[in-house]
């Protein structure tokens, strides 16, 4: 599994692009980014789906998993939270787990809760992945 981290909300398409360009097997992980002094994420429940997801991803083969993290709870609800008011990604929640093929988005994602091994798993599979 290769990772790729959006640092810059700008330049989400371009990364985007470029990891269906290289695989058919590209999951887009939106979750809290990390603080300097512990390295967890704010996201408690980003901390419980992050090794999930990882692990569930690596799993695939030629797979490539780009991480978004968003800054602090008051940035998924506001206004101006880029990916919020994205009509193909929609952030209200995190963690969240899509599968992005070049046509786009899946219509399925897992969000919050359901970031659980079993629905990783199953939602990997669903997607088209083994």
């Amino acid at each position: 599994m290769k990772c790729v981290r959006v640092v810059d909300p700008a330049d989400f398409d371009n990364i985007v692009n470029a990891a269906v360009d290289e695989s058919s097997a590209v999951f887009v992980l939106f979750f809290g980014r990390e603080s300097p002094d512990t390295n967890l994420s704010w996201c408690p429940d980003c901390v419980i789906a992050d090794p999930e997801v990882r692990r569930a991803v690596s799993s695939v083969e030629n797979s490539i998993l780009l991480e978004v993290p968003i800054d602090r709870k008051s940035d998924i609800q506001s206004p101006f939270n880029v990916f919020r008011d994205r009509a193909d990604t929609k952030v209200e929640r995190i963690p969240m787990l899509l599968r992005w093929t070049a046509g786009g988005p899946s219509a399925t994602r897992l969000v919050e809760d359901d970031c659980t091994v079993n629905r990783i798993k199953e939602y990997i599979k669903s997607t088209g992945q083994q």
